[in-house]
């Protein structure tokens, strides 16, 4: 992907997903098409998308028993997907599987293997919201307890905050992807995301890939705002 953003598009219908991938494609590198995307469309829109020439990363965070895992992930790359998720909670087992399926239906296509990204501690979460399940009530701890563990089992890329890339670069290798979601420009209105920095920050940080969703999908104006994050995205390398 020549540029850094990946767009969430985070849309309730298939028409608007693919109207706003038109207009603000030769301004970002990807499109995430996540759980009410894909359930209200399906594989088909993954499709549809993959004909225009874009790149897609589906954001469904498989997490279930490794031989399941594996499964959907092979179906992921028989749909041509770039990008998928897996939850690192799933354990070591399933991460591994997920990544030798990944690797070997791509091989079996004659295709690039998608890049496995490992969702360590999900980006609304703080650590009061950790200790109130009964975990690790430190979410740095946990990020990096899990991070080590998905490097260990061999996925090449992680999903993490962008107040945490600095560092997991410190600790993990510097071949590992880093996509940093919730991406905000200061200007929004406050969501469910609590962990976040500005496009050129998180680039600056280290960050391989920006998602930024409401940012662009609900600016009055997706195209110029598209044109100002990925400048600002720029700014940061």
């Amino acid at each position: 992907m020549s540029s850094p953003i990946i767009v969430a598009l985070d849309l309730p219908s298939g028409s608007a997903a693919l109207d706003l991938a038109t207009r603000v494609a030769p301004h970002v590198g990807a499109f995430k098409v996540g759980k009410e995307l894909f359930v209200s469309e399906g594989p088909d829109l993954v499709r549809r998308l993959r004909q225009t020439g874009a790149a897609v990363f589906l954001d469904l965070k498989f997490h279930d028993i490794p031989n399941t895992v594996a499964k959907a992930v092979a179906a992921a790359v028989r749909l041509d997907v770039q990008m998928l998720t897996v939850h690192c909670s799933g354990g070591s087992a399933m991460m591994r599987a997920a990544e030798t399926a990944a690797q070997e239906t791509a091989a079996s296509l004659g295709r690039k293997p998608p890049l496995v990204l490992g969702v360590t501690v999900l980006t609304s979460m703080d650590s009061a919201a950790l200790a109130e399940l009964g975990g690790e009530p430190d979410v740095t701890r946990q990020v990096e307890r899990l991070a080590r563990l998905a490097a260990d089992s061999g996925l090449r890329g992680l999903v993490c905050s962008p107040l945490e890339i600095t560092t997991l670069r410190s600790i993990l290798p510097s071949t590992m992807q880093l996509v940093t979601p919730g991406i905000r420009t200061g200007s929004e209105k406050s969501d469910d995301q609590k962990r976040t920095l500005g496009p050129s920050e998180a680039m600056a940080a280290g960050a391989s890939w920006l998602v930024v969703g409401r940012p662009i999908y609900a600016a009055a104006d997706p195209i110029e705002a598209a044109r100002r994050i990925h400048a600002a995205s720029v700014e940061g390398r």
